[in-house]
């Protein structure tokens, strides 16, 4: 039997995965694999396991918020052997799984993971430390990580609207610079993401169309400060509607970014903290990690289409040749 370990946070989103524990290892179980179950007992518990035990294993199942599944890709980036990964979302958000269309049933997710198919996902590196899907700043960046556990339990993503809404009106803009593969952009920015994902924050405007996550490419949204109240309706406006006009935002692909500031600036890795910084230099780790995904629709034609071509090259005995 093949071995799979499996990380999970007992506390992520409504503690609900213990309800579901014993039907997801079964069905692991049932599926072939010999499964070593760790439940997390503190913040990067998960990616010090991952890191000390994960080489004895075939795959990797985690299960939890956007935070602990970035805790196995970073622990993953620093392992010389990586194995696949599958993604069980217990978070009141999961950005991650909306973006790569992971069930967000829990059994059903295993259940993908069991006869799923892996892909070959980019990985962003911010000033040396691994992330998954975002890295922000300003308006909004820090709500994930500064809203409380219990209040993500109690209301899920209501509870970062809620937290976002309280802050608006403190909000001011930030003076950058920002060098890129197509050039260099200066101005003033409410707030910036780079981003390997259709959803952040639960919210899936502000991300540009035709997202591929592994063509070594991030998305990159700044939204300008607006002048005024009048101005900062129109943002909202546009925002809505998913219209990135050049009044109100600057919007670009690039494989990496340099971001200068005189002053400080908060950042957030997978919506948690990223730390302050007046320089930031983010690289893509082209299809670093392989996740494990249900395949669409063009995968399962190409796996038949595979069958079919070795089926064919089978030779026939020469007394059936021509019967």
């Amino acid at each position: 039997m093949k071995k799979l370990l499996f990380v999970y946070n007992p506390h992520a989103g409504k503690g609900l995965i213990k309800n579901h524990l014993c039907d997801i290892i079964n069905i692991f179980t049932r599926g072939g694999y010999e499964v070593t179950a760790y439940p997390t007992q503190a913040p990067r518990d998960g990616m010090n396991k991952i890191i000390r035990d994960c080489s004895r294993f075939d795959i990797l199942v985690v299960s939890g918020g956007d935070g602990t599944l970035s805790e196995a890709i970073k622990a993953m980036m620093q392992l010389e052997h990586k194995i696949p990964i599958g993604y069980i979302p217990a978070g009141s958000t999961n950005d991650f799984a909306s973006s790569m269309d992971i069930p967000k049933k829990m059994c059903e997710a295993a259940r993908a993971i069991v006869k799923g198919v892996t892909f070959d996902y980019d990985i962003g590196e911010f000033n040396g430390e691994f992330y998954v899907y975002v890295a922000a700043f300003g308006a909004f960046a820090d709500v994930s990580y500064e809203t409380s556990q219990v209040a993500k339990n109690r209301f899920g993503h209501m509870a970062y609207l809620a937290e976002a809404l309280r802050r608006l009106p403190t909000y001011t803009g930030y003076n950058i610079t920002v060098e890129h593969d197509g050039g260099t952009v200066k101005g003033s920015f409410i707030l910036g993401m780079v981003t390997n994902s259709t959803s952040v924050g639960g919210l899936k405007r502000l991300i540009a169309d035709n997202v591929a996550f592994d063509d070594g490419l991030f998305e990159v949204t700044l939204v300008k400060t607006p002048s005024g109240p009048i101005a900062f309706q129109s943002l909202l406006r546009d925002a809505a509607i998913n219209k990135m006009s050049e009044k109100n935002f600057v919007t670009f692909r690039t494989s990496f970014l340099k971001v200068h500031s005189a002053a400080d600036i908060a950042w957030s890795l997978d919506g948690e903290s990223g730390g302050s910084h007046n320089h930031v230099e983010i690289y893509n780790h082209k299809q670093a990690v392989s996740i494990i995904i249900l395949p669409d629709d063009k995968t399962a034609e190409q796996q038949l289409v595979h069958a079919l071509d070795s089926e064919r090259s089978i030779e026939l005995p020469e007394n059936t040749q021509g019967a």
